[in-house]
């Protein structure tokens, strides 16, 4: 039987329903029984997977799209103050709450596990929903991304476990009380609402504060920031803590990661001395982290380790997270997410690790004007893993330009390190570039949080014509 809907969810309205973490929370709550509605800029394919659950999705954003019978309206911090809709909100007195509440009374009565970190949060969330569902334990779970179709980035489950994906962005993981957490790393970012490397142990500090006594924090040992946490919240005892990674005191020691193509065979150890070599079905040693990570929370929620490691098989990728769009002329075209430069550079390492000597090319597009600003010379850095690059102007998302901070910051950084640029303002002619760039045998990805995901399909029509 599925959890009790509160009253204020019973009939909602989303602001940007069409978002992948406020669309993950309109589908369950449609799945247990709620009316739900909402609006989103434009439609989208996860908007119409919505609308076959029964929910209403408007388009563009008007009051008058908000039923004179709404319960509370959803926002998520990317929702401005004078979105229409919202003003409609307060002027009639319906509850307004944010996506992370919402999200955490979804969670009530059951066993949470909370997956954080300044990367690599989507990939490790899937891997343990999808491990656990072929275990046939039938997990809810809401991820910042799709698996494999729109709107398969939540589900409600009849089972006792909910996977979440939690974020530290705007510092809305503080309303989660998890069973099992999950740090993957510690890192600066989200330069807007965080000024310093203090600030952000702070924040992940406070989210260790809200496992629930004789719960499990899940943390990397090889992680420079995840090691400074670890030391943070020595005190606290009444928690479990267990380190993975490849230091030798990593409680699940990552012994071996043996790549073979787009995928790697991992051996590890555990606290026992048990020895477990498991195959992982996404290229690079970034990932095979991700899916130990993913191995140490299915054992504290108490799951036989082998059968885990046999599961963690299933997973089979998440989109944009080194997706294969297709292949034209000999060329395959990738899509990353990457847009902090760790993430840009593992990525980078992983395609090279499945190359095999192939060129990569890359197409890439900043993502926030805050975010080039601070990183911007690490980001043109991390460009000078690949033989050739394309970049974009910045993807602004929620943010106002900032005087001075172009894409300029990344392409003189990236050309400083001996980098291959080449700047490019106008989308429409990015797959004309690219065809006149590659070769049979190249691989090319696009790269980013933004809209270029949308060139992958042009790029390759292109190369086929």
């Amino acid at each position: 039987m599925a959890p009790a809907i509160p009253a204020s969810m019973d009939r909602p309205h989303f602001i940007g329903i069409g978002g992948a973490g406020m669309s993950g929370i309109a589908k369950i709550l449609a799945q247990r029984g709620a009316r739900v509605a909402g609006s989103d800029a434009k439609d989208s394919a996860t908007a119409e997977a919505l609308r076959a659950l029964g929910v209403t999705v408007h388009l563009g954003h008007a009051a008058g799209h908000l039923a004179e019978d709404a319960t509370s309206v959803v926002v998520s911090s990317a929702i401005r103050p004078d979105n229409p809709e919202l003003a409609a909100a307060h002027e009639r007195g319906i509850p307004v709450v944010h996506r992370s509440d919402a999200l955490a009374s979804l969670m009530d009565g059951l066993r949470p596990v909370a997956v954080a970190g300044t990367h690599g949060k989507t990939t490790t969330t899937s891997m343990l929903a999808v491990s656990l569902g072929a275990l046939g334990l039938t997990p809810s779970y809401a991820i910042g991304g799709d698996l494999d179709a729109p709107g398969s980035n939540a589900e409600h489950g009849a089972g006792e476990i909910f996977v979440a994906e939690a974020d530290e962005s705007d510092r809305s993981f503080h309303k989660y009380a998890p069973e099992v957490a999950i740090v993957l790393n510690v890192e600066l970012d989200h330069h807007a609402n965080y000024a310093s490397m203090d600030e952000i142990y702070e924040s992940f500090e406070t989210f260790v504060g809200r496992i629930r006594p004789g719960g499990t924090l899940v943390i990397s040992a090889d992680h420079p920031g995840a090691r400074e946490l670890t030391a943070k919240i020595a005190g606290r005892h009444d928690i479990e803590v267990v380190t993975y990674g490849e230091s030798a005191d990593a409680d699940v020691r990552i012994l071996k990661v043996n790549p073979r193509g787009l995928t790697s065979d991992v051996t590890v150890t555990l606290s026992s001395g048990k020895i477990l070599t498991f195959t992982v079905s996404v290229p690079g040693r970034h990932y095979a982290h991700n899916a130990v990570a993913a191995l140490a929370a299915g054992i504290a929620l108490g799951i036989p380790p082998h059968n885990l490691a046999s599961a963690l098989g299933k997973y089979t990728g998440v989109k944009r997270r080194l997706q294969l769009k297709g292949e034209a002329a000999g060329v395959q075209v990738i899509d990353s997410y990457a847009h902090h430069p760790s993430e840009m550079s593992a990525d980078l390492d992983a395609i090279r690790g499945a190359a095999d000597g192939a060129r990569v090319l890359v197409v890439f597009q900043p993502h926030l004007f805050s975010r080039t600003q601070e990183l911007g010379t690490e980001m043109g850095r991390a460009l000078a893993l690949a033989d050739a690059s394309v970049v974009l102007d910045i993807y602004p998302a929620r943010e106002d330009p900032i005087p001075g901070v172009t894409s300029a910051l990344i392409i003189d950084a990236a050309r400083a390190a001996g980098a291959d640029v080449t700047a490019e303002s106008d989308q429409a002619a990015v797959p004309d570039v690219v065809a006149g760039m590659a070769k049979p045998g190249d691989l090319v990805l696009t790269m980013g949080a933004g809209d270029v995901t949308d060139l992958g399909p042009a790029i390759l029509s292109r190369l086929g014509s």
